[in-house]
């Protein structure tokens, strides 16, 4: 209800009363408290005087003028009155007002605020967020019967106009709601017409907003110092918290800005007389209404602003905020997200200090990327080591970058194979030098180091056992499983080959980390979380990867003591070295929690220095140090157990394996049999050669030796790694006859029942290697086309045969008489 209403409704009332109560029937005034003498006197002077009104009344009223002049100003309150009803709705905001975007972090706290399109601080605040001391001060201030005048006050008006006249100052007449309509039309009110201007808008914002709306308008769009509009952004900038959460000191301070915003503008050094000042005078009629006593210090108080605006995270906030940007809206409401500001701080200063030391060896940038696997929320985002600096082009997010991620993506082969039963952590690989058809991939450090177990040839990121892997897993293979896992591939298949284990693909830094999140928990892919405003993803029950499989390949990268500051047994951990030395990559799981760094050029440009494992690694586990996340042990599924092996074959230990040691496998999946290697053999003490069976004739002694197949044997040897072999089977009947009911020789090149094309004009494309499989103990193959001997070779090695035009059985014979067949056509092309 307005002010104007009150009061007639109050007159009414009083009008109704008197009528009722001191008029009687015969239309005389009675007064019934005074003596009857009183009375009829009173009652003679009334109707006297009431006959000399009519009389004057009447006379006046026969004037033309004076019925003109009333005619005309009841129309023109009439008029008033209709315009007043009619007049229409306008916006409570400036058209195209722009607010501020505020992001969260996931306690609630504004750690990143954007300029408004005006290149003003403006947040939009609702008025149940606005401190109700906040208030209470601003109206005190500015407007105290704001709740009871309809958007103009006639007692201030009128004060100020006695003012004017007298010269002297009265104060002024601006209600809030007369400066809202000057904030929102913006108008100039030093003139009368301005200021006449500003009324009627004032009567038309009254007119169809509640006082609610106008006063959140107003504290919203009010100045506060510089380019600070508005109470949410000058308590967050001025007082360095939410308008909510406003002290009464602090709300009397900020009270007093709007009034002088450039001289009372808050300082972050030095002092502020005229602020200090007026926040005085506020608070000591803030004392006066709340019944406080004086403190001395009160006229000293001043704010003093601690930092500049808040610009956390600054690659998320630009990411977020632009895709949620809605054209067409002025009033953004903040978004949260799951950025923990503590965690955020922790690794932002870790690259700084990290690189400041590596300057030298030119080190200048990293990303890191924080996960907390479980619910795959972001608890850090640091797209550069720097936003600002323009000299290693800070404002690149290298998070959604894609680059080749040299062998951080060899963990999900060995999990693949796990799954698939080709291996288990103690299974003997093959590291040396092959060639799969025209890839011959090479190790890092361009050695071999022979046969190895699969756990020591992940954590030592071997290529030729990965690539050998990969070769060997079943569709869709690798290539598929990164497709199912989130990983953009454009091109096929087959453009990747067999370098995709190597970093023959690019990836980004969130795709990594989703991946490692995956394997840190239950092997089902799910996007990470930025922003709580975002779906929940949950497990959809499609797992690439099986609980047991994620289990085994975590132990498989635990540290291990060998490496100086590299050997904490909390952390699983992988790196990653890109062709040519232009990426480091470093990926972690402890606990709960996965952390992927990178080193390198956002420019592509090389450096002998990003070796992932020397300055990738160094920094992921001074990250981890940093924030000490907690931890708990690693609970293995049901699907594993835990035996005794042969500590050198990996298998099940037999009576002969001397040395044994604890490993994992899963049941009915790993390949896991009792071991073969180690055997106990019969030596005839006079010849020194190994026997078949004791006869009784002759001086035999037992001893255990390591059979390994040829192939092994020759690694092992180039390796530089000796073997104790058996010595030679002795040259009779049975054992002939023994050997012969053992493995036969399998000729894998060439393959049988192939055309073989072969150039004419060039020499170098006329030769086919041949090469077969065999069992232990053989040293010599020998090779036969139809009854034409072609050479000799060990196990391990390759007989290059120059073939010529025509249908051949290849025949293949080992030293213990063994042997096997194979046909093939060779045709001569130009």
């Amino acid at each position: 209800m307005s002010g104007i209403d009150h009061l007639l409704r109050s007159f009414r009332a009083r009008f109704r009363s008197w009528h009722t109560q001191g008029v009687g029937r015969s239309g005389s005034l009675t007064l019934g408290w005074a003596p009857a003498v009183f009375q009829t006197a009173s009652s003679k002077a009334l109707a006297k005087m009431k006959g000399v009104l009519r009389a004057v009344g009447s006379s006046v009223w026969k004037r033309r003028w004076v019925r003109k002049g009333t005619a005309g100003f009841a129309v023109l309150l009439l008029g008033c009155l209709l315009a007043y009803a009619l007049c229409p709705k306008p916006a409570l905001y400036p058209p195209g007002l722009t607010f501020s975007r505020a992001l969260l972090d996931r306690d609630g706290k504004v750690i990143h605020l954007t300029l408004a399109g005006d290149a003003r601080y403006r947040l939009h605040t609702p008025l149940a967020e606005i401190s109700p001391d906040l208030i209470e001060a601003t109206l005190l201030l500015e407007d105290r019967h704001f709740h009871s005048h309809p958007g103009i006050n006639p007692l201030s008006l009128g004060r100020a106009c006695w003012g004017v006249v007298t010269g002297t100052r009265r104060g002024g007449a601006s209600t809030v709601t007369m400066q809202l309509a000057r904030l929102r039309y913006d108008l100039s009110t030093k003139s009368f017409s301005g200021k006449f201007v500003q009324m009627l808008r004032a009567l038309q914002l009254e007119r169809h907003y509640s006082k609610e709306e106008i006063l959140e308008a107003y504290l919203n769009l009010a100045p506060y110092g510089g380019n600070v509009e508005g109470i949410g952004a000058a308590s967050l900038l001025w007082c360095g918290k939410s308008a909510k959460d406003l002290t009464p000191r602090e709300a009397v301070s900020l009270s007093v800005l709007p009034q002088s915003p450039t001289r009372r503008r808050p300082k972050i050094s030095g002092g502020n007389d005229a602020l200090a000042a007026a926040q005085f005078r506020l608070w000591q009629r803030w004392q006066e209404a709340h019944g406080l006593r004086a403190d001395g210090l009160d006229a000293t108080f001043v704010l003093q602003p601690e930092a500049k605006p808040p610009r956390e995270a600054p690659h998320l906030a630009r990411r977020l905020l632009a895709d949620a940007t809605t054209p067409g809206t002025i009033q953004y409401p903040p978004l949260s997200t799951t950025i923990d500001l503590g965690m955020q701080k922790q690794i932002e200063s870790s690259l700084r200090d990290y690189l400041s030391v590596r300057r030298e060896v030119g080190m200048t940038n990293a990303c890191a990327l924080l996960v907390h696997a479980p619910t795959r929320e972001v608890l850090a985002y640091a797209g550069s080591a720097s936003f600002l600096n323009v000299d290693i082009s800070g404002q690149v997010d290298g998070i959604t970058a894609r680059r080749s991620p040299g062998s951080a993506l060899k963990p999900f082969i060995y999990a693949l194979a796990l799954q698939q039963g080709l291996l288990h952590p103690r299974s003997l690989l093959r590291d040396g030098q092959v060639a799969f058809g025209d890839y011959n991939p090479e190790n890092f450090d361009r050695e071999f180091t022979g046969p190895i177990s699969a756990e020591d040839a992940l954590f030592r990121s071997r290529n030729i056992p990965a690539v050998a892997l990969t070769r060997k897993l079943a569709e869709p293979g690798l290539y598929g499983f990164l497709k199912q896992a989130g990983v953009s591939l454009p091109r096929p298949a087959d453009h990747y080959g067999l370098s995709l284990p190597l970093g023959g693909a690019e990836v980004s830094m969130e795709e990594l980390a989703s991946m490692y999140a995956m394997l840190a928990t239950d092997g089902t892919p799910r996007a990470l979380r930025y922003s709580h405003a975002a779906p929940v993803s949950h497990p959809s029950g499609n797992a690439l990867l099986i609980p047991e499989a994620c289990f085994l390949v975590r132990r498989m990268l635990a540290s291990r003591e060998e490496e100086a500051g590299l050997s904490d047994p909390t952390i699983s951990w992988k790196t990653g070295t890109s062709h040519g030395f232009r990426d480091a990559w470093a990926a972690g799981i402890r606990g709960e929690y996965v952390c992927v760094v990178w080193i390198g050029n956002f420019n592509g440009k090389s450096n002998p220095s990003f070796i992932a494992r020397k300055c990738a690694a160094p920094l992921l586990f001074e990250i981890f140090h940093r924030l000490r996340l907690p931890w708990h042990r690693d609970v293995p599924p049901e699907g594993v157990r835990e035996v005794q092996l042969c500590a050198v074959s990996g298998q099940i230990p037999t009576p002969h394996c001397q040395h044994c040691r604890m490993g994992w496998f899963i049941p009915g999946k790993s390949p896991i049999a009792p071991c073969d290697i180690h055997r106990e053999v019969l030596i005839d003490q006079g010849t020194g050669l190994r026997v078949i069976a004791d006869d009784g004739k002759r001086d035999l002694r037992r001893e255990v030796y390591e059979f390994w197949p040829p192939d092994m044997l020759a690694l092992f040897r180039l390796a530089g790694v000796p073997r104790r072999e058996a010595p030679p089977l002795e040259a009779s009947t049975v054992a002939l006859r023994a050997a012969q009911s053992q493995d036969i020789p399998r000729i894998v090149s060439p393959q049988p029942r192939l055309t073989y094309s072969l150039r004419v004009n060039d020499s170098s494309k006329q030769v086919i290697p041949l090469r077969a499989e065999t069992s232990a103990g053989v040293r010599t193959i020998f090779w036969f086309a139809g009854a034409k001997f072609l050479g000799s070779s060990t196990p391990a090695e390759s007989l290059l045969w120059k073939a010529t035009a025509g249908s051949w059985k290849l025949h293949v014979l080992d030293d213990h008489g063994r042997s096997s067949t194979c046909e093939v056509k060779v045709e001569m092309v130009e």
